[in-house]
């Protein structure tokens, strides 16, 4: 793991999560620790409405954070329409330590997040309940309000958590933009190390 991301991930880790985020991150700590002391797969579905940024963000520190831990996960995210991972969302990454290969120069790109040796993962945008998404067993990780309410069902999935975000979008066309995606990708990946660092590895 490069030594920026360890950085990344030193900083995210002493950051404080309020007692609220707390109580709905347990929703998430249970599920996966319910699945895991039954040793089935545990498979996380993180959705937003244009599956760009915030959802993301959250499969790819998830990701991170499971293979911190030693936890076996299988992340995906999706949204409720297609647009395209986020360049601003991507240049983050890589300001963060992730190394990030570009598969493809098309409308909406795959790319290849490299967190450790041998350990990544793809991202693209796409809808929730697309091919390379689980279809069963899953557990549906509402990251954005909107997503939440446009999505009143979700077939297949065995438990919908609402861990909603703000988007930094609101930024685009600001100089803070680069700031403040740094932010939300840090908070995120706070929460996400605090959930998966709870989970009972025995």
């Amino acid at each position: 793991m490069k030594k920026e991301l360890k950085s990344t991930i030193e900083k995210a880790s002493a950051l404080p999560i309020g007692e609220q985020r707390l109580s709905v991150l347990q929703t998430l700590i249970d599920y996966i620790q319910a699945k895991r002391d039954a040793k089935e797969s545990i498979n996380l579905n993180f959705i937003c409405t244009h599956n760009s940024r915030r959802s993301q963000l959250s499969q790819i520190w998830a990701k991170t954070a499971a293979h911190i831990n030693g936890i076996d996960v299988n992340v995906f995210s999706g949204g409720v329409e297609v647009t395209a991972f986020n360049e601003r969302a991507v240049a983050s990454c890589e300001r963060l330590g992730f190394d990030i290969e570009k598969l493809n120069n098309s409308e909406n790109p795959e790319y290849i997040v490299h967190i450790d040796q041998d350990i990544n993962t793809k991202c693209f945008s796409k809808v929730y309940d697309h091919a390379d998404n689980p279809k069963t067993a899953f557990a549906a990780v509402m990251t954005c309000s909107d997503a939440d309410e446009n999505c009143p069902f979700i077939p297949g999935t065995e438990k919908r958590i609402p861990l909603t975000y703000e988007d930094p979008k609101a930024f685009d066309n600001t100089d803070k933009k680069s700031e403040m995606y740094d932010k939300r990708s840090l908070q995120i990946a706070s929460e996400l190390l605090h959930v998966f660092k709870q989970i009972d590895n025995n």
